[in-house]
């Protein structure tokens, strides 16, 4: 029998004037999904985060406790992006520009009191990116996860394997709209949950076999 291994893939909840939101459903699109690594099975579980400062983290933290996975990656919804973007870096700050859905509306509060000012992921982010473009799905590294709950939920994960992570790889991924959104926001670009999934199984892939990094460039001017 093939030894098991548990991947954590997080989504939120709609927020703002949304009714879905796409990092959800490809979470749950993905529930389930598994592939062959060397004799070993891993195994997708999908887990919805509340849009909420606080909660959101002590959900991941519970779900990781639960399922002691072997990966963790979380997900949220950056509108206005044309590409899948696993994010870079987890800054220690909440600063929103809208209230979250429980009306919490943080301003320049620390994460986490006396941690990091910020953490790496630890994702190879840079082969993922490669390997999404290779598999015909657009993809770019992002440089800022922002300051609302997306922000607060990778940071949390990020601070909570440093502590007793074991080993334990996670990070931050930011989707675009999907196309029924977009249609009630003329301008703005989406992608097609399709495109999406297969994105993330191809971010999946990469995460658990590519153990160092490619070195190439993947930065921004601005």
């Amino acid at each position: 029998m093939s030894e098991s291994l548990n991947i954590l893939l997080t989504g939120f909840e709609p927020f703002e004037r949304d009714t879905l939101n796409p990092s959800w459903e490809v979470a749950r699109a993905l529930d389930g999904w598994s592939l062959e690594l060397e004799g070993r099975t891993a195994r997708v579980h999908a887990v919805q985060l509340p849009c909420v400062f606080g909660a959101s983290a002590e959900a991941l933290r519970e779900a990781m406790a639960r399922l002691q996975p072997h990966l963790v990656v979380c997900m949220g919804l950056a509108g206005g992006r044309t590409e899948i973007t696993p994010e870079r870096v987890a800054i220690n700050v909440d600063d929103a520009r809208i209230p979250d859905n429980a009306g919490g509306q943080p301003i320049d509060e620390a994460i986490a009191d006396g941690g990091p000012v910020a953490y790496w992921s630890t994702l190879p982010i840079k082969a993922i990116v490669r390997d999404m473009r290779a598999a015909g799905v657009p993809a770019s590294v992002s440089n800022t996860a922002g300051s609302f709950v997306c922000n607060h939920v990778f940071y949390a994960l990020m601070h909570a394997l440093a502590r007793d992570g074991q080993g334990v790889r996670g990070g931050f991924v930011h989707l675009p709209l999907l196309p029924q959104q977009a249609v009630h926001r003329p301008g703005l670009p989406s992608m097609a949950l399709e495109t999406q999934v297969e994105g993330m199984r191809q971010l999946l892939r990469t995460a658990l076999t590519v153990q160092a990094d490619v070195r190439e460039t993947g930065g921004k001017l601005h």
